[in-house]
């Protein structure tokens, strides 16, 4: 019986993992174990951990040094499961084999959105994103019971992501024109966003990998919601930022489909709102804006922040 190794870091488990025949045996072991169907397997080659799709379940394993993202997965299945209207995976099983945690879940019918999102047309992006805002929404409606002791807390998060923003950005390539708004901005944040308002469910990734779409005769619906590895509680507009950068692409009617459904109307949008928006996009826990904002050229467009956050947010 082959065991699972013990790797030193994150690299070398990337490594590891991009071989599928490296760790398929022992999740066919830990499949059969639980009596599970084993006559198809599908390893999904994306995303984080190791993932097998066995039929109508999945098979989720996580490495011992991605064991907080385990506790965040199952502590957030387990609190929404029964109060969301959008279908996500309920745990059938939980486990773990040589000190890798693991959890079987249901596996949820559709297409993966990163597969169906490009393709769209523009007024079904536009209807798909009212419905990612108005399940934001939904899901921070959900009372966080115990998600409360996800570490870290709001606060500490964020004063953390300030300490380290302004070399974060440099480090990632963002333009020079950009380091003195950076500056100012990280100097006013912990006053810009709320830190210790009443905290809500944030998932900080509502982007085409982590949501299902189906079809209903011509017009296409979120279908449903996958991986919460990355739970945190805070300020509900930190979900934003997701659909924001990789899908809305400043384009207003997509803007307003977004900001609608997850309750806010245009007259919402103000100056204030947007340095705001534009604060926690800088320093949400995968900010990278030259590699993720999905407006074609914009550098050219923006000279300061403030003129980046009316792209991207337009009234």
């Amino acid at each position: 019986m082959r065991a699972l190794p013990n790797l030193p870091n994150s690299e070398a488990f990337q490594a590891w993992r991009s071989d599928a025949s490296r760790w398929l045996p022992v999740a066919l072991d830990i499949a059969r174990g639980h009596g599970l169907p084993q006559a198809d397997p599908h390893p999904f080659l994306t995303g984080t951990n190791l993932v097998l799709g066995l039929d109508a379940l999945v098979l989720k394993i996580f490495p011992p040094l991605l064991r907080a993202q385990f506790v965040s997965e199952r502590a957030s299945l387990a609190q929404l499961c029964g109060r969301v209207s959008i279908p996500i995976p309920e745990i059938v099983h939980e486990g773990e084999r040589d000190g890798w945690p693991y959890l079987v879940m249901t596996r949820l019918r559709g297409m993966l959105g990163a597969e169906v999102w490009p393709a769209l047309p523009e007024h079904q992006k536009e209807h798909v994103l009212g419905q990612i805002g108005a399940t934001i929404a939904e899901v921070q409606r959900v009372p966080i019971g115990e998600l409360s002791r996800i570490e870290p807390g709001w606060e500490q998060f964020m004063r953390k992501q300030i300490e380290g923003g302004g070399a974060r950005h440099r480090r990632l390539g963002l333009p020079q024109k950009y380091w003195d708004g950076l500056d100012e901005m990280m100097g006013d944040a912990a006053t810009l966003i709320p830190m210790n308002s009443a905290p809500v469910i944030l998932t900080g990734e509502y982007i085409p990998e982590n949501f299902l779409l189906s079809r209903e005769g011509e017009d296409w619906r979120l279908s449903g919601l996958i991986d919460f590895g990355d739970v945190l509680t805070g300020w509900g507009e930190y979900d934003l930022l997701g659909p924001s950068a990789f899908m809305t692409a400043g384009m207003p009617r997509r803007v307003r489909s977004l900001f609608g459904g997850f309750g806010y109307s245009p007259e919402d949008v103000t100056p204030a709102m947007r340095r705001r928006l534009m604060a926690l996009l800088l320093l949400h826990r995968f900010s990278d804006p030259i590699r993720h904002i999905c407006i074609e050229g914009w550098q050219d467009k923006a000279g300061d922040l403030a003129e980046l956050a009316e792209l991207l947010w337009p009234v």
